[in-house]
């Protein structure tokens, strides 16, 4: 329970995985778990027995609870009946791969944990990596995990600051695309078929002036409506999945571009 608070998080340098998707998946990658909190009544399905094992046999402490034990630590609202406490992994910019043709997300400042972690799955579709930084919401925050559904552990990821961030994207020849409502630049309109970095600013301030500085291009997306600005994470959507079909189109495959 004290996982869930990031000083805790930070001291033990240990964070909280919760639910069989996300719990296997940090299993699939190799993912250092250090305890297994377990409930069969619980289960959704029939493959968790596999998930302990597995895990058991590469030295997790595996402990089995009550119902009633399992809720008080749990902290979703229908538990799944397994919670691991996982060692964190390293997040420098050496595990992000640059190549040519590489697709990134930078989120800067992003201060809602759902935002983030749904930012992470929509990366792993898109097959981009994830450069998170001057962050104001912790990458291992619980919350995260889940809205990612695991996919944290599957997706190159990146913490740093924006002042180192964007030197190392300048080094690597990567194009850097900055999303803000004032741009004149629609988003289908910015070229995104070669290395390129798509940055995403705060849901209340959106993007610093050192990003949209160092932008090669700045872009929005059209809105008919009366709002003004996209959720966070949507607008990363829709930039990305242009990228996506930008790349699919040059290749010739416009009708699947994600296979």
């Amino acid at each position: 329970m004290r996982l869930r608070d990031r000083r805790h998080r930070d001291r033990t340098r240990t964070f909280l995985v919760e639910g069989f998707r996300e719990v296997r998946r940090a299993l699939d990658a190799g993912a250092d778990v250090e305890r297994l909190f377990c409930c069969p009544p619980f289960y959704l399905g029939r493959h968790e027995p596999e998930v302990t094992t597995a895990l058991a046999a590469r030295g997790t402490t595996v402990i089995e609870m009550s119902e009633a034990a399992f809720r008080k630590i749990s902290y979703r609202d229908r538990p799944e009946g397994l919670l691991g406490v996982v060692r964190q992994f390293p997040t420098g910019l050496d595990r992000v791969p640059l190549r040519r043709d590489s697709l990134l997300l930078v989120a800067e400042r992003i201060e809602k944990p759902g935002n983030l972690g749904t930012m992470l799955r929509t990366a792993d579709a898109a097959g981009a990596s994830v450069v998170v930084c001057d962050p104001t919401t912790d990458p291992f925050n619980p919350n995260v995990v889940r809205a990612s559904v695991g996919m944290l552990f599957t997706v190159p990821l990146a913490v740093t600051s924006t002042a180192e961030a964007v030197p190392w994207l300048r080094g690597a020849g990567i194009k850097i695309v900055a999303t803000s409502p004032e741009a004149g630049l629609t988003f289908w309109q910015a070229e995104l078929r070669e290395g390129v970095a798509v940055v995403v600013g705060s849901e209340q301030y959106g993007l610093s002036e050192p990003w949209l500085d160092a932008a090669d291009q700045v872009v929005r997306i059209p809105m008919a409506g009366a709002t003004d600005s996209l959720n966070a994470a949507v607008a990363a959507a829709l930039t990305l999945f242009e990228a996506v079909r930008q790349r699919a189109a040059e290749a010739g495959n416009e009708q699947s571009p994600i296979g």
